[in-house]
């Protein structure tokens, strides 16, 4: 149940579908001659769309998101274990092409690669509903697949945390990286600590130079940047999210 209304809040709530919504509904209302109501809506979906095609708000509110856990500079001592979320495969794509097909996040994918090649004894193990995409496309790759312990059923961070240590069993003196995405990384390890799995942080796929700049990506139109906002979004309320329902103890994990 908690899945489905996450789903359903975020289809609204999400930024570039709001203002659609915003839009839609103030031109219904001006056409049915709710012109006060009609003009109000209208101009709430306008401002943020003028506002993005000038300033890259989902650039800022993806800095500080990227910038609160930093990369290891180097693993010392032994690695137990890798945990990778999963998140880049296109399923829609995959079963109407029939092969395999990654999208922006890949760099958990290629990431996961070299960290298995640089420590060859440490357990893998890759969680999410799209799992069986990234074994095909592992296995195409001449990848040795039987290293790695796929978790087929998570279908949120939450389920990727849980059922993933209920797969892997970590002891607690094991040392264990959990790689995803920059933007996803606070909100990750928070959940992972709430279900008393501690991990280290190893952030990927960065949108951000982590700066705040007034010109983050110097010709982008307002289509890229309204998915840069929503992808912002979507971790801000989701960190909220998860500490109102109990799934994080702290508002904005910190190292």
């Amino acid at each position: 149940m908690a899945y489905t209304l996450a789903k359903t809040f975020w289809l609204l709530a999400k930024p570039s579908n709001l203002i659609v919504l915003l839009l839609t509904a103030g031109v219904v209302l001006l056409w049915l001659g709710r012109h006060r109501l009609g003009t109000a809506l209208v101009t709430l979906g306008t401002i943020p769309l003028v506002a993005l095609a000038f300033l890259p708000i989902g650039f800022w509110l993806l800095v500080p998101l990227e910038n609160r856990f930093l990369p290891p500079e180097e693993l010392l001592g032994q690695l137990d274990g890798i945990v990778v979320l999963g998140g880049a495969e296109e399923t829609v794509i995959t079963q109407a092409r029939g092969q395999p097909a990654i999208g922006d996040s890949a760099e958990r994918l290629t990431t996961m690669v070299e960290l298995a090649r640089r420590y060859p004894e440490a357990r893998l193990l890759y969680t999410g509903a799209a799992a069986p995409i990234t074994r095909a496309l592992l296995a195409r790759q001449g990848f040795d697949v039987s290293r790695v312990n796929f978790e087929f059923e998570a279908r949120d961070t939450y389920e990727n945390a849980l059922l993933s240590k209920r797969l892997a069993e970590p002891r607690p003196e094991e040392r264990w990286l959990l790689v995803t995405s920059a933007r996803h990384i606070p909100r990750s390890v928070g959940i992972f600590r709430a279900v008393d799995w501690p991990v280290i942080p190893y952030p990927v796929d960065y949108r951000t130079t982590g700066r705040i700049e007034l010109d983050s990506h110097p010709g982008a139109g307002t289509g890229s940047r309204l998915a840069d906002l929503d992808l912002a979004m979507r971790e801000w309320i989701g960190l909220i999210a998860y500490r109102v329902m109990g799934r994080t103890k702290e508002l904005f994990p910190s190292p």
